[in-house]
Order: C-alpha cells, then structure tokens, then sequence
C-alpha cells in the first residue's frame, strides 16, 4: 500500500472511534491530519473564550515546519501505538 492509501485507512479508523478517543489524543490526531493534509498552519489563534479552538490551533502549530508525508508517516504511527487501548 503507498503512504497515501495507509493514511487514509488510519485517518477511517480515527474517525470509527471518534467520539471515545481522550482529548489529548483528539487533538494530536486532529494537528498532524490538518498538517498531512493543509501543511503549515494558516488561519489566525482563536479567542481566549473559545478554549476547544485555541487548543487545536496550539496542537496544530506545533508540528509547523513538518513535511506533509512526515506527518502522514507520524498519524499512521500515532494510530497504530494510540488506538489499541480503544478496542
């Protein structure tokens, strides 16, 4: 399978458990599949006020500067050591 078919298959697993993943999985899925698929971070910080934004911009730029397939190749790795503990 290439990278792309991989990520994809584990980008369908994520979404399958969606709603029990924690939330500091949530948001490390959520950061490295915005930086496989947009790259660098481009919209402004949210507001203070809007604490779940603030937290995905915050994950989001910190993978600033990663290549999208190294993120691809770290969101299939997160899934593969991350999602046993779900089943």
């Amino acid at each position: 399978m290439s990278l792309d078919q991989d990520f994809l298959k584990a980008a369908e697993s994520v979404r399958n458990l969606a709603k029990r993943l924690l939330e500091v999985d949530a948001l490390e899925f959520y950061a490295l599949y915005k930086q496989a698929t947009f790259g660098d971070i481009n919209i402004e910080r949210s507001s203070a006020k809007d604490h779940p934004a603030k937290a995905k911009w915050d994950q989001w730029n910190k993978k600033k500067g990663m290549s999208k397939d190294d993120a691809k190749k770290a969101y299939i790795s997160f899934v593969n050591s991350t999602l046993p503990k779900y089943k």
